[in-house]
This record gives C-alpha cells, structure tokens and sequence, in this order.
C-alpha cells in the first residue's frame, strides 16, 4: 500500500454479508450512511455477496455506482456467513472493523456506541441483543444454550456470541484465518491472545423482508468449532494440556478394564494371564491413550521451535 493510500485509509470499515436480502438493502445503505456520516476519521463499507439468488448484487450495483466509500465484494459460490466475514476483512482498510448483518435485524445506530466504547481502550466490544426478536423454538432457547455452553468451555463471559454487530480492531485479524461457523468465537479467539473484551447492548429489529437463512440444522457445526476454537484460544501455548484431557478418558478405561476383566476369560491351565479378547479390550485405550501423550509432546515441539524462530526474526529485524 503506497503512502498516499494510507494517508486516505478510513478509520472505520463496516462489512456487511449479504445473502438474498434485495428487500432490506436499500433502507440498510440509508440508515448506515446516515450513522457513518457522523464519525469522525472517515469510513468505508464493503457489501460481501455471497451469491444471491435474488437481486442483490444488482441492488449493491446501483448503492456503489457515484460513491467511493462503498464497496461490493462478489463471492463466485454460496460460501457461508463467515467467509464472506473473512473476505471483507481481508480487503478492509479501516483501524477498526465493525461487522453488521444484511438483514435490518442490527441497527446501525448502535455502531457509534461500539467504536466510543473502544476508544475508552477496550480491543474487542461485543453486541448482545439482549430483547431478541426471533423465534423462541428454533432461534432463542438454542442460543441461549449454546452461548451457555460457549461461555463455559471458553472462559470469556459472552452474553450473545451468535451477535454479528461487533466491533474491534483490525489488528487483532491479521494472519487469522476464519472457516466454519468461527465468526461468533471472535471475542474468544481474540480474549486469547490478550485483548480486552467487552459487550455492550444493542438493539435487535424484527425481520421485515426475505427470511432467516440460519436454523437449528448449523448446531453441529457450531459444536465442533466450538471445541476448535477452546484448543486454539486456551491450549495454543500448552498444547500438551489438551492432548492430556483427550488421553484421560482412555486412560480410565483401560484402568476399568484391567480392574474388572471377567475371570472367566482365563485359560484353564494356561500360561497366559488373559484371554485374547480381554488383552484386546485392554491395549486398546493404552495405544489410544499413547498416541495422544505423542501428539502432545509432537505439538509442544512444534510450538517452541516456532517460538524460537519468531524471537530469532524479531531479533535479526532490530539489529
């Protein structure tokens, strides 16, 4: 990026997915720049479509014609909530990325509020829709139950991680992959590498055009990014740690096994202690047990040698 570039670089980039929301485009593009007008610093949005099958993309054709502050990204396939996230902040230039879904369901007034929030020295500030206004069967209780779960197993104290209205600081995305469902673990994935993490309320609209195109069926994929994101964010460092919680499971089994194995599986007048099937059921927890014990020390081998390469770049680049 040549120095007239950053010179221009706007403080704020708002991204926005898009996904068949032709109907409540137009009043969203009013109501944010009618609210980013007022910030200071400059901004830019970047509309990410995410293949629609409606008339989106001709809809953000027509908001970015004569504006130079708007920007559309166009994926070539339907890629999902969270790569469209992860293509619009690759091509952000703002200092803080505010992250707003294409539904009308977030309200754009509340993106001051968020970036006022920061300057009072938070990296990370979390929306949560604290008066839902979705369905209480197949959108609120599984929410509330897996924001339950998330807080638990991750350690960081999220009211709403499903929120998409975020806002932090494009510093904390840089070489940071995202796939999956991990747009909602960002606070979590941020809290582990030291930034400060906050929340605030803000306000949730009922859906008034298209509908949801998120539902129960993503559960799943949420539970496994869910134990992803707790090996990255707590065990990056101590990886040897993880690897222990998964071996301890087989550890026990095979103590169980050992312990109880039926005596009737003895050989009558044989020199072996065990019958065949028994030695089976034993050593297999011990060899599942093993391997992950290797794993672990494999994985702590490769963070420190990492860690002894990151401090020899860094020390050649100050000398």
């Amino acid at each position: 990026m040549s120095s007239s570039e950053e010179s221009s670089a706007p403080r704020l980039s708002v991204v926005v997915p898009v996904y068949n929301e032709a109907g409540n485009l137009p009043q969203l593009h009013e109501e944010l720049l009618e609210v980013l007008e007022r910030e200071r610093g400059g901004f830019e949005l970047l509309y990410v479509d995410d293949c629609s099958q409606d008339e989106s993309r001709e809809v953000l054709r027509r908001m970015r014609k004569g504006d130079r502050r708007v920007r559309l990204i166009c994926l070539r396939h339907q890629a999902g909530q969270t790569a469209a996230l992860a293509a619009g902040f690759e091509e952000a230039r703002g200092e803080i990325l505010v992250p707003l879904d294409g539904d009308l369901q977030n309200d754009p007034a509340d993106i001051p509020m968020l970036v006022a929030r920061l300057d009072d020295g938070f990296d990370v500030v979390a929306g949560w829709r604290k008066d839902r206004q979705d369905g209480w069967l197949v959108r609120r209780i599984p929410s509330i139950v897996a924001n339950r779960m998330i807080s638990w197993i991750t350690g960081v104290s999220i009211h709403d991680t499903g929120c998409t209205l975020k806002a932090f600081r494009v510093s904390l995305m840089k070489d940071r992959p995202l796939y999956g469902e991990q747009h909602r673990y960002l606070p979590a994935l941020f809290a582990g590498t030291g930034a400060r993490v906050t929340e605030m309320v803000v306000h949730h609209r009922p859906r008034r055009f298209g509908q949801s195109k998120y539902g129960i069926g993503r559960t799943l994929r949420v539970l496994l990014d869910m134990l992803t994101v707790t090996m990255i964010s707590s065990f990056s460092q101590r990886p040897l740690r993880y690897f222990l919680f998964l071996a301890t499971p087989f550890f026990l089994a095979s103590i169980l096994v050992g312990v109880t194995a039926p005596q009737e599986l003895l050989g009558e007048g044989s020199e072996f202690a065990l019958d065949t099937l028994a030695v089976l059921a034993f050593m297999l927890p011990v060899m599942a047990c093993a391997y992950f014990l290797l794993l672990g020390l494999l994985a702590e081998l490769v963070v420190k040698a990492t860690d002894v390469h990151g401090s020899s770049d860094a020390g050649g680049g100050a000398a």
